[in-house]
């Protein structure tokens, strides 16, 4: 196991040590909620917390997918025009970033009606944490500083936008919601 921490650690396996890294956050964090919420009979945000970390996954590497073709395409590279080639990825990872957010202050809005206080602040704290988590997958794929600086406050306060403002988050994204 030492030489495999080892390996792995190095620095040329940066990308790979990020993307095992958002898996097991994803995993564990997906447990722990589901066992914090089954006494309070909500598991069921767990679950389609889950179906939406499958999605959020498939339109991350999408967009990483388009972004590598926009840079092919056009030949951008960091080095000739740094603002064409940070500016869309920034902008990508931004709005993927807002749209986890308002998926999560919607589902947990949702299962939060009709729960008692201390139920509904459990529930708004997962769906706080998922915000977190989803920042840390985002970064896993957007790893540059410039990213992560702009896309840690933004997940915090998208989150609590679309709770205190859903009307937002479902003009922004219910387009996309209403796909699956």
């Amino acid at each position: 196991m030492g030489a495999f921490a080892r390996w792995l650690l190095d620095e040329e396996q940066k990308e790979l040590y990020d993307q095992l890294f958002a898996d097991a956050l994803t995993l564990v964090f997906l447990g722990l909620a589901a066992l914090a919420l089954w006494p309070l009979g909500r598991a069921g945000l767990a679950w389609q917390l889950t179906k939406g970390y499958g999605v959020f996954w498939v339109v991350l590497a999408s967009s990483i997918l388009l972004l590598a073709l926009y840079r092919r395409v056009f030949r951008v590279d960091v080095d000739d025009n740094f603002d064409a080639y940070a500016l869309p990825a920034v902008v990508a990872s931004g709005f993927i970033q807002a749209g986890w957010s308002a998926f999560a202050a919607l589902t947990v809005r949702g299962a939060a009606d009709g729960a008692g206080l201390w139920t509904a602040v459990a529930l708004y704290a997962v769906g706080f944490v998922s915000a977190y988590v989803a920042f840390g997958i985002v970064s896993s794929y957007y790893g540059g500083s410039l990213y992560r600086t702009l896309n840690l406050p933004l997940s915090a306060a998208s989150f609590v936008l679309f709770c205190l403002w859903p009307a937002a988050g479902r003009v922004l994204y219910g387009w996309f919601f209403g796909l699956f």
